[in-house]
């Protein structure tokens, strides 16, 4: 089967979480794969809540499904629908397929298919499939008694899945049930529930986790008995921790949430979840601009995908160094909220903005870039960390006594800032090394700190002069 519909048909993918916890990592990349290989095509991007488990869904977990997939940036095209919503629309389906005759009443009871299965154990069969008896009966012998309504399943010959990831995927028909689409409380099950939502929405390729590529050869005898046309599938392997077993909390965050709290930047995990299990040539590092333009359900690879938060890092070191820096301040300010963290004052702002091309460079996340910048937010009197503090002896302190005049004139370029300070060293019969620790510690009360120059530069020369001053008693 080919990748794309026919060619006068728009691409359509879909993302459909159950509202019953947070987003979890896997179904962030299910999302990711599904927004590119639409976005990519010019096609669309929908979004459906299945949450039809009434007891465990909740309105706080849709609300942080759609806050995740908002921070990582996978915008939807049209509103979001609502699968419980739509369940007289599925029970409307299910008794056209009565009316079809690819489905029919069952009003077996719970004892009576226990009995029918305890009894082809005893025959020695493993797992036996439930034949009802009311699959050909006479309507004339219907009782008048609760009822499902069941799909006739083809009872023998094969299903094969036209997998883009799997490959085909053959299921012998014998192994599968005439499951039931319609509860006797008429509601609908989550097998038909899926592909009418599908098929209504005009989705035209399913990418979604491989645990749900035993559903698919169910869900395509739906799409049969309907009469319509079947989507291309995709199923694609689930991600693993770092050790190959299933990814699980004992591995680490494993709700998108955590990783915008962590500090990572949004353009960093779509890199990073992007590369976790599809590839394109040597592609590592890119844009999700040059993502849409290359990527393809082909690229995906078979076995399972691993965590590696190394890597992660790496990567959001990178999109944090490419960020523009206006950017990189709002989602900076994302995370303050997210992690709970107290937000910038007005002050601190355009400080941190002026700071940004001499933190961004060397830092992975939100936290180290912040720990960078302590001299731009930090205010007066700065108190020394115990190893800076240990730096501003007398000796130190006088020179940065005599230093002071002559900043006061000072055009406020690194050239002339380097050029006074080799100079005050050189004085002293020391290093500029030997100078440096003391600065650090009177601009920024840290050891280690930007280059003094730009911090010089970032936080101006009466703020330089009055931290000296302080500093030096």
């Amino acid at each position: 089967m080919s990748e794309q519909p026919a060619q006068s048909e728009q691409v359509v993918t879909r993302f459909a979480p159950s509202p019953t916890g947070y987003l979890h990592i896997g179904g962030a990349r299910t999302a990711l794969f599904n927004w590119l290989y639409a976005r990519g095509r010019g096609g669309k991007f929908l979004l459906r809540i299945e949450d039809t488990d009434r007891e465990r869904s909740t309105p706080e977990a849709t609300a942080a499904i759609l806050k995740g997939l908002t921070w990582l940036g996978l915008d939807w095209d049209g509103e979001v629908v609502s699968q419980f919503d739509r369940k007289d629309r599925h029970a409307e389906v299910a008794h056209e397929m009565l009316a079809r005759g690819t489905a029919y009443k069952c009003f077996s009871t719970q004892a009576e298919i226990e009995a029918f299965r305890e009894a082809e154990k005893a025959r020695g069969v493993s797992y036996p499939v439930f034949l009802s008896p009311w699959r050909d009966a006479d309507p004339a012998t219907y009782p008048d008694a609760p009822y499902v309504i069941r799909m006739k399943a083809p009872r023998s010959g094969e299903t094969v899945i036209l997998d883009q990831v799997q490959g085909d995927v053959t299921i012998r028909n014998e192994t599968l049930d005439d499951m039931i689409v319609l509860r006797s409380d008429g509601t609908p099950t989550y097998m038909l529930a899926v592909v009418v939502d599908d098929h209504d929405m005009g989705v035209t390729h399913v990418i979604r986790g491989d645990d749900h590529l035993n559903n698919a050869a169910r869900q395509q005898m739906v799409y049969d008995a309907m009469g319509w046309t079947v989507p291309v599938w995709a199923h694609i392997p689930l991600i693993h921790g770092p050790d190959g077993k299933k990814l699980s909390k004992r591995h680490g965050a494993t709700g998108l949430e955590e990783y915008q709290a962590m500090g990572y930047p949004a353009s960093g995990m779509r890199n990073y979840l992007a590369r976790l299990g599809w590839a394109h040539g040597d592609m590592e590092i890119f844009t999700s601009a040059e993502a849409m333009a290359v990527f393809d359900l082909k690229g995906i690879g078979r076995a399972p995908a691993r965590l590696d938060f190394k890597k992660l890092e790496n990567t959001c070191g990178h999109h944090i160094a490419m960020t523009d820096d206006a950017a990189l301040l709002q989602e900076l300010e994302g995370f303050l909220e997210a992690s709970g963290r107290p937000a910038l004052t007005d002050a601190q702002r355009p400080l941190l903005q002026r700071a940004m091309p001499v933190l961004k460079d060397r830092a992975k996340t939100f936290p180290e870039l912040l720990e960078k910048a302590e001299f731009a937010l930090t205010s007066r009197p700065i108190v020394p960390e115990e190893k800076a503090a240990a730096a501003l002896d007398s000796v130190s302190r006088s020179i940065l006594k005599s230093l002071t005049p002559r900043l006061q004139n000072a055009s406020w370029t690194k050239p002339e800032l380097e050029t006074i300070l080799n100079q005050i060293a050189a004085e002293n019969g020391i290093g500029f090394g030997k100078l440096a620790a003391p600065l650090r510690a009177a601009l920024a009360g840290r050891s280690v700190t930007p280059s003094v120059f730009d911090m010089m530069l970032v936080i101006g020369r009466d703020e330089t002069i009055a931290r000296l001053s302080e500093a030096a008693g």
